[in-house]
């Protein structure tokens, strides 16, 4: 395989579903998957999975494969972050929806959306785990220097994930986004947990 047949995947599109952030319209989406015929697309709203049956029909209408996931806030330690998950199957799809609920149902009132690592631990069949990006909680325990805490997550997750765990690098030309690749390329090789890139998409075109 040469490197002109290796594509590419989005799969960190938030569409209006991701409130406050994204703006991509399923439907305009679908059209313009199909005229750029694209392979598979995944869908990747912030604390919900309200688009996902719509995407995954609109997507497979066109005949673009749907990839299904969403960033949900994960509890450790007191602190608080997103971390993106992705269904590999039906019984991570369902896993899913499972965390998801429970970010919303399993709190105090006075507390934001979100599931403890134990949830995620406990709740992990047929899912793909990516710790790293900005605004993240990858992202807030490397700025605050809190990288025991960091490691000990991930071999926590790496016990339980194994090769379904990685470090997602992104390159937005954001602040602070050097120091968490450079730490993340850093450890990856020692805990074994591969590298996969990524871009969060937020419109469809750039004049968007």
């Amino acid at each position: 395989m040469s490197l002109k047949d290796i594509t590419f995947n989005h799969f960190k599109i938030h569409t209006q579903y991701s409130i406050c952030e994204g703006a991509v319209k399923i439907e305009e989406l679908a059209k313009y998957a199909k005229l750029s015929k694209f392979l598979s697309l995944g869908i990747s709203d912030s604390y919900n999975l309200s688009g996902a049956l719509e995407f995954s029909e609109e997507l497979s209408k066109v005949g673009v494969h749907p990839i299904i996931g969403t960033q949900l806030n994960i509890k450790t330690d007191n602190i608080i972050g997103k971390v993106s998950l992705i269904a590999k199957n039906e019984v991570g799809y369902k896993n899913l929806l499972k965390l998801s609920s429970k970010s919303y149902l399993d709190i105090n009132a006075t507390e934001e959306p979100h599931c403890s690592i134990k949830d995620l631990l406990d709740y992990n069949n047929g899912l793909f785990v990516l710790l790293g990006g900005n605004h993240t909680l990858t992202s807030k325990l490397i700025l605050n220097n809190q990288d025991k805490i960091f490691l000990n997550n991930v071999n926590k997750l790496k016990s339980v994930f194994k090769e379904n765990l990685f470090f997602e690098i992104q390159r937005h030309n954001e602040v602070n986004e050097d120091r968490i690749e450079n730490f993340l390329l850093s450890n990856s090789k020692s805990l074994k947990v591969p590298i996969i890139a990524s871009q969060e998409v937020f419109y469809i075109q750039q004049d968007m």
